[in-house]
Formats: structure tokens, sequence, C-alpha cells
């Protein structure tokens, strides 16, 4: 009888673990988790571009540099539209790499270059680690000098835990449970996913180095319940085309220019908007060449409204050899005569291919310089240039102001600071050609203004908050 009862009891605690097992298992896959790796060989993975090698050890797919071969990425044979992705990573500390999703490869593009967003992996000082990266398209659009907070999350020589969200156009990346990146962007829906060896060039030391993931896994329904908390640090980048999101609107953001018409605008030195040599087309405001000369052609285009405390942000793109720029605290009574109005500006430029990049004192014309003033160089990573992304691309400017301090930003790194209530600031206008206006710079409040020079410039996504 003892004996029955211990078999008994045997069998009962056999099947309560089996069950309870296949109950943990199953709510595992109820959850609608799926691995991309199965721990033993690279089934539903193909590789694309470059060959460096791709192998599985320890349950681990492991990536390998080589000398003399283009960027390499080991993709899924699917696509994903919205998810949510983790896996883990370690990295060795001298070679960069990066988790592509919503990425394509198509014979139309650059004969099959695998192109689009890549989940930075960067082991530098520079620390752009969970930053997002449009590979071989647009190029950074969410630098960690936005989030200087996610630039602590990622950790050399060790495991970190990776999660990308990317659910409509909204793009949210963490490391270790720090959120690095949160991105509005809507330029591509769908795609695979890849791992990327980055290419070396010739450098022979960094060749063999090893790049290892693990845990790889997706889900791609009821997506809304597993949304992890925003963090206050990670600033909302939008790059929806003038468009203000939701967060926005609740932060004080509003259009200010509405992409279809010319209200809210004039002629710097007219009651009106200008009659031609301005192009409203397709979402974009563009100013038309003439002769090169500023203000020579259909003139500046100002607010109505004036602004004191405000953060104002929008996209240009140039042409070649183009000039242009925007200004603030504008008074357009100052200079009725020939030429710009006046105002603190944020100088446009193509500083490779017009002449006054060359001019003024040690580069204070140059792409986002105060122009005349103040040369523009890359704050916030120190030793990395400034950000341009070219001539016929699209490149955003940011420009804040409040309570004196004002800061210029290119593509998201910010190149001048000042405060324009300082004796340094009074004592550069003394010595520029402004110092004939008494308070240059220094009045209450003035207009918003975007230049007439003579060449063709785009503007589009022009949007501001004020602060009290």
């Amino acid at each position: 009888m003892i004996q029955l009862k211990f078999k008994l009891l045997f069998f009962t605690s056999l099947f309560l673990v089996t069950f309870l097992s296949t109950k943990s298992y199953s709510q595992v896959e109820n959850d609608g988790w799926v691995s991309l790796f199965n721990g033993k060989d690279l089934t539903g993975w193909k590789q694309l571009n470059g060959d460096a090698e791709y192998k599985v050890e320890n349950g681990q797919i492991v990536g390998v540099t080589k000398t003399k071969i283009p960027n390499s990425f080991l993709c899924t044979q699917s696509n994903y539209n919205d998810f949510i992705l983790e896996f883990d990573v370690f990295l060795d500390p001298e070679i960069n790499s990066g988790v592509q999703f919503r990425t394509n490869s198509i014979k139309s593009y650059k004969k099959g270059r695998v192109h689009g967003y890549q989940f930075e992996l960067d082991p530098s000082v520079r620390a752009f680690s969970g930053g997002i990266y449009d590979e071989a398209r647009r190029g950074w659009m969410y630098p960690l000098s936005l989030n200087p907070k996610g630039r602590t999350a990622f950790k050399n020589g060790v495991w970190n835990t990776c999660r990308i969200e990317a659910i409509g156009n909204s793009i949210r990346t963490w490391i270790n449970g720090i959120q690095c990146a949160n991105l509005v962007d809507d330029l591509t829906a769908s795609g695979f996913i890849a791992l990327q060896v980055h290419g070396i060039g010739n450098n022979e030391a960094h060749a063999g180095k090893e790049i290892k993931w693990r845990n790889i896994r997706i889900k791609t329904e009821n997506l809304e319940k597993e949304r992890w908390h925003v963090s206050s640090k990670a600033r909302e980048m939008s790059y929806l085309i003038n468009k203000i999101t939701d967060n926005e609107k609740r932060n004080g953001w509003r259009l200010l220019w509405d992409g279809k018409t010319t209200k809210g605008w004039k002629g710097a030195k007219l009651n009106h908007f200008p009659k031609s040599g301005w192009e409203i087309n397709n979402g974009v405001l563009s100013v038309l060449a003439t002769d090169g000369g500023e203000s020579t052609g259909p003139g500046d285009i100002i607010t109505e409204d004036v602004f004191s405390n405000f953060e104002l942000e929008l996209e240009f793109k140039l042409t070649k050899g183009a000039n242009s720029g925007i200004k603030y605290f504008v008074d357009p009574e100052l200079n009725k005569e020939a030429g710009s109005a006046i105002g603190c500006e944020f100088q446009i430029l193509d500083d490779k291919n017009h002449p006054d990049a060359k001019q003024g004192v040690k580069g204070n014309r140059t792409l986002g310089s105060l122009y005349d003033l103040i040369t523009a160089e890359n704050l916030s990573t120190p030793g990395r240039g400034k950000q341009f992304k070219g001539i016929e691309n699209w490149n955003k400017a940011r420009i804040v102001v409040k309570d004196g301090k004002v800061e210029h930003w290119l593509n998201n790194e910010k190149t001048i600071e000042y405060n324009r209530f300082s004796q340094m600031f009074r004592a550069l206008v003394a010595y520029s050609k402004y110092s004939k206006w008494s308070k240059f710079g220094q009045w209450a409040s003035g207009h918003i203004l975007l230049q007439d020079h003579g060449d063709t410039v785009h503007f589009r996504s022009v949007k501001i908050r004020e602060f009290n």
C-alpha cells in the first residue's frame, strides 16, 4: 500500500511538472514572441552585400570582420512591419556594428545596396549605441547628442540587452533598460532585419574581430500593451513632413508654415507676400535663383508675428553653391535700402562651393554659424565635424532662444551657443558689420526670416514653440 501511494505520488508530481512546464511554454507562445534564431544554424537568414563570415557557436550568431569588403548583412528572409524586437549583443570594443530593421535591398536602389533604419552599436567614446542611423540613405536620424543619458546605456566587455519598438511611425530603442532613441519617421514601413558586420577597409589590425548575437526574438501582434514607458530624457525627434505629432502639440509646438499657403508670412520690405520668386510646390517652400545677390530678387520673407523666447525647427535643402540664412530677432525697419533685413543669422551655405565660406573671420560665415560673429563647430561631440548631409539632401536646423541663451543645432548636433546679453556678445558685435545698429541682437522680440540670397534653396517642416 505504501509502495502504491508512493507510485501515485510520483506520477502525480511528474504530471504536474510536465503540465506546468507545458503551460509555461504555451504562455510564451501565446504572448506572441517568436525566436528568429534557432540556436543551431542560420536557417531563415540570408547574406547580402559583403562576404564577412557569419557562423554559429555556443548558441550564438558570430560575425567576423574581414578586410577589403563592404558592409555585410545577415538578413531575415521575412519582412516585418510593426514589431518589438529584442536581442543580446557582445561587441569587440575596437569595431562598431548595427542591427538593421525595416530595411530593404532592391536592384533599382544602388544595385541592391542594403538601406534603411539601423540600431547603432558604437563602443567608441562617441557612445551613440542605440541611436538610429539611416544606412545608405539619409545618415543620422537620431544621434545620441539628443539624449546624453542614453549614451551611458551600452557597456563594453559584457552582453548588452537591446530592444526596438517599431510601431507605426514611432521608433524607440533601449539598451539595458535605458531608453536611447525616440524617433518619429514614416519613410519606410516594412523590411527585413539584418545583423551588420561593418566594413574595415584595409585595416588588418581590425580583421578577425567578432560581434556576437543571441536571444533574438520578435513580436508582431498585440504590441500596444507591451510598449515600454517613454523616458523624459529621450527627446522625441520627428521627421514627419509639415506635420505636428500629438506629443509636439502637448508641448506647445505649431507649424509656422502650413505647407500649402503663404499665410503668416510676408515680404521683409513689403506688406504682402512676394508675387514671384518664391514658390510653393508639393509641400516645399522654395526661393528661386536670380543673380546670387543679397535680396536682389524677390526679397526675404518674414513672419507676420514676432517672437522672444522660442524654439524653431525646420528642414532646408541647398542647391550647389547656394547661400541663404535663417534670421531671428529681425527688425525690418532698420534697413529699407538694398540688401537683407537685419537680425541674427543661422548661416545656410554650401561651404565647399560658395566663396563666402572663406570670408569673414576664421570661418564665421560657414554653415550653422552665427553669421559674421561666431564660427560653427560640433559642440555635442568634440572632435567630430559638423554634420552636413550634403547639397540636394534635406538637413535639419534648430534655433533655441531662452532668457538670453541661444543655441544653433545642425542635424541634431549643437554648433553654436552664446548669451546675447553678455559682454562677449556685445564685443563681437562691436567689431562686426552690425556695430552701427544699437543693441543688435538684444531686442526684446523680432520676426523670423528666410533669406533670398539669389540662389535656389528649399524649406519645409517649419515649426515653432514659444517659452514663457
